[in-house]
């Protein structure tokens, strides 16, 4: 059972606070709706009780608030809006990439899209989606970790009549299994069809806590509600006027087709006395709905799920698949997130990797060829294709572009938020995306190498490209450019939180730390600081089998100003991003 107690939002600027004081309870196997116009304080209810916006009072998941449940996403369920994936990935990737983030199998999200009706729109981007596709997809990431509840902010708002019938008929096989609903709409016939208690909130502050039925007596269809102690006489007197009278029990009538008005006068005219006359409504009915939308025949209803009616009506005629659930103790299992899979699906789901590193090494042959017609280059600047003009290689500023991406695509689709997984600030996906895109930048450069010798010789002939004599130093300097800038790029990004200024700060240590290192080199401290590297450098030099040389070669470019300004930006760099980590787990 889930009890929000209390919640209270931080005060506006001039005025209340948007929820103020606000208690109920949802209860498992129940759809719970939380309903009110807009501005009423229902998005930001879900927000205080998902701890996703500062406020007074508690929300605690079985006896437990959420920051301290072991794994949230098994535990809770959410959509609070459009899915913000990346447009040009599909729908099958976006839910495999998020397998990865929750520890589930892959082959869930393949269950998740039959159970939603996208299994024929799999592998059609995001981008192309309708409002009715999307809000299935996003009912499809909120289910892939089996959560015991789902938290859903008008799952049912712009969609077509049969759309929206079917998110309901979903809710309800959901709660059906067991599991426990919280849905917020303004709309009180489709919560009075949908909910088994209906929580209205006005101005942030509670109004009414009733159960459907209560609910759909007293606030839908317009109809009288009359307390008489000689109802049924004026039942025949209504009834010969015209008026239809839907229930009649004891002193009570339920009188459809008048106005309170006219049985007031009836009354007054027949000498009835009257205990109660009051205005009421009750719903219209249900709509069918729309089972799937990829246009496959549904599968058979499942047992236990049908859509919920108002009484004295029909219960709605299909239901969406049973969502598919594996054995399972009274307590999810552990399963730690896969950061590392999650990032190989993040990078291999969409086609800009790709174009960047494609355009990285037509670019690198491009300057390879500008410095054969030269001659003045050296053998690493044909091999990586540096021409002077830029700031650095193609394939590093290829790497450092992928690096940037990695993280600003985090902040700009943030996919990660409906699995209530911290994006911003876990160190395992921070290692996991500097092991990925170290690796992407090895790859990067090793194939800008090869590709601009190969083409230098069939173009030019076998002795264009002289071997350079101390390959293992220039290879490993080349591999330490392309890695710090594909690092630079990343840690920049997600410091920042955008790709722009990753980018950016990949382009300013060549041209604005690099030119600030040399000065400091320069100077007498800087000299002192060379003369002890080369006694460092003297030293290494001597391992045995060749490793010391190669170690100093190294050793030596990471004093040259470009190579120490890389080093230096990256220690400021990650100890900047270690330092939010650290901070952020303190709060």
């Amino acid at each position: 059972m889930i009890q929000a107690i209390g919640l209270t939002s931080m005060p506006r600027r001039n005025g209340p606070p948007a929820v103020d004081d606000l208690t109920f309870e949802v209860r498992p196997g129940q759809v719970t709706g939380l309903l009110g116009a807009p501005g009423a304080g229902k998005s930001t209810t879900l927000r205080l009780m998902l701890e996703l916006e500062a406020g007074r009072g508690v929300t605690l998941f079985n006896g437990t608030p959420l920051h301290g449940v072991r794994h949230p996403s098994r535990e809770v369920g959410i959509l609070l809006g459009d899915v913000p994936g990346h447009p040009g990935r599909t729908a099958r990737n976006h839910l495999r990439m998020l397998t990865a983030a929750l520890g589930v199998p892959a082959e869930r999200a393949d269950e998740v899209l039959d159970v939603v009706g996208l299994t024929g729109l799999a592998d059609q981007r995001l981008s192309t989606y309708s409002l009715g596709m999307d809000r299935r997809l996003g009912l499809g990431a909120a289910l892939l970790a089996e959560p015991r509840t789902l938290f859903l902010d008008e799952p049912s708002f712009g969609l077509t009549p049969r759309e929206a019938a079917w998110v309901h008929a979903l809710l309800r096989a959901y709660a059906a299994d067991g599991g426990a609903v919280l849905v917020t709409g303004r709309d009180a016939k489709a919560m009075a069809r949908t909910s088994d208690r209906v929580v209205t909130i006005d101005g942030g502050r509670l109004v009414a806590d009733q159960s459907a039925e209560e609910f759909t007596r007293t606030r839908l269809r317009p109809h009288v509600a009359v307390h008489s102690p000689h109802a049924q006489r004026l039942a025949g007197v209504l009834t010969d006027g015209g008026a239809e009278i839907a229930a009649a029990t004891g002193s009570r009538l339920v009188i459809y087709g008048t106005t309170s008005a006219h049985i007031g006068e009836i009354a007054y005219r027949n000498g009835i006395l009257l205990h109660r006359l009051a205005d009421e409504v009750a719903d219209l009915g249900p709509v069918a709905p729309l089972s799937r939308a990829d246009g496959r025949e549904p599968a058979a209803a499942a047992p236990g799920g049908p859509g919920r009616a108002a009484p004295g009506e029909p219960a709605e005629p299909a239901t969406p698949a049973r969502i598919p659930a594996r054995p399972r103790a009274a307590v999810a299992p552990a399963t730690p997130a896969q950061p590392l899979r999650y990032e190989l699906r993040r990078l291999g789901g969409i086609r800009t990797p790709w174009w960047i590193a494609a355009l990285s090494l037509l670019a690198s042959v491009a300057g390879a060829l500008v410095l054969s017609r030269t001659g003045e280059a050296s053998a690493l600047s044909m091999m990586s294709g540096w021409v002077r003009q830029l700031p650095l290689p193609p394939a590093a500023m290829g790497a450092g572009l992928l690096g940037a991406l990695a993280y600003g695509q985090e902040f700009r689709f943030p996919a990660l938020a409906p699995a209530q997984v911290p994006v911003p600030r876990r160190l395992r996906l921070l290692v996991a995306k500097m092991l990925v895109s170290g690796a992407v930048a090895l790859l990067i450069a090793a194939a800008a190498a090869v590709l601009d010798t190969v083409v230098l010789r069939v173009i030019l002939g076998p002795g264009a490209v002289p071997l350079p004599t101390d390959r293992p130093t220039q290879a490993a300097g080349w591999a330490a450019l392309a890695v710090g800038c594909a690092w630079a790029g990343l840690l920049a990004a997600g410091l920042f939180r955008t790709t722009a200024l990753g980018v950016t700060a990949v382009l300013a240590v060549p041209l604005v730390v690099a030119p600030a290192v040399g000065l400091a080199v320069r100077s007498r401290a800087g000299s002192h600081l060379i003369d002890a590297a080369g006694a460092l450098l003297s030293v290494v030099g001597g391992w045995p089998g060749g490793v010391g040389s190669t170690a100093a070669g190294v050793s030596g470019r990471a004093v040259q100003p470009v190579g120490c300004a890389f080093v230096l930006s990256l220690t400021v760099l990650l100890c900047a991003h270690l330092a939010t980590v650290l901070r952020g787990r303190r709060r």
